[in-house]
């Protein structure tokens, strides 16, 4: 039997329903205690989008570092919160999301959150490698899946999506240290060519 919709979802829905363009300060004002996951879930899934993602995932740091020192009430910059977004587009992406976490809950056994240090360490340090300006195939993509699996676990107090986030964080790492690695050495190999 599928878990109920969080009561999140139901206010977000309500507050969607006419036409325009909603501001994240209108839907983190909505979320009242749940604004830490409700903002880290719009700021992950906008970092899909690329040529925003490196900058947006600026105020993803700014949140993630909130989260690890304890600050009970979020901080982001106004030009984040006044950043506007299609009610019908931000609508049909939280109904993606609700339907998935209601298919997943009614999957698994009773759960507790994980602590709140390191779940903003995890953010904090996916963030940071989502605003790297990485030229390479999937650069936004795995931090941003890192970054909605977190989102998921604030909102849900779920651990599972807490290590799948952490482990896209570690993939990620891996592979643009990997990638790293390579560009640098045939670099060298290249210099090492030329002054031959």
């Amino acid at each position: 039997m599928p878990t109920p919709p969080l009561s999140l979802f139901r206010l977000l829905d309500r507050l969607l329903e006419t036409d325009g363009t909603v501001s994240v300060r209108e839907l983190l004002d909505e979320a009242r205690e749940q604004t830490y996951g409700l903002a880290l879930l719009l700021l992950a899934l906008l970092t899909f989008i690329p040529g925003v993602a490196n900058v947006l995932s600026l105020g993803t740091l700014v949140l993630g570092l909130q989260l690890w020192w304890g600050r009970s009430h979020l901080w982001l910059p106004e030009v984040i919160q006044r950043h506007e977004m299609q009610r019908g587009h931000v609508k049909a992406l939280l109904a993606q999301v609700e339907a998935r976490l209601a298919w997943l809950g009614a999957r698994t056994a009773p759960r507790r959150a994980p602590g709140r240090g390191i779940l903003g360490f995890l953010v904090t340090w996916t963030a940071f490698l989502a605003a790297l300006p990485v030229p390479l195939p999937l650069a936004n993509v795995l931090p941003a899946t890192g970054l909605v699996l977190l989102a998921i676990s604030m909102l849900e107090e779920w651990p599972l999506p807490a290590w799948l986030g952490a482990g896209f964080s570690l993939l990620t790492t891996g592979y643009f240290a990997l990638s790293g690695g390579l560009v640098w050495g045939g670099l060298k190999a290249a210099l090492h060519a030329v002054m031959r």
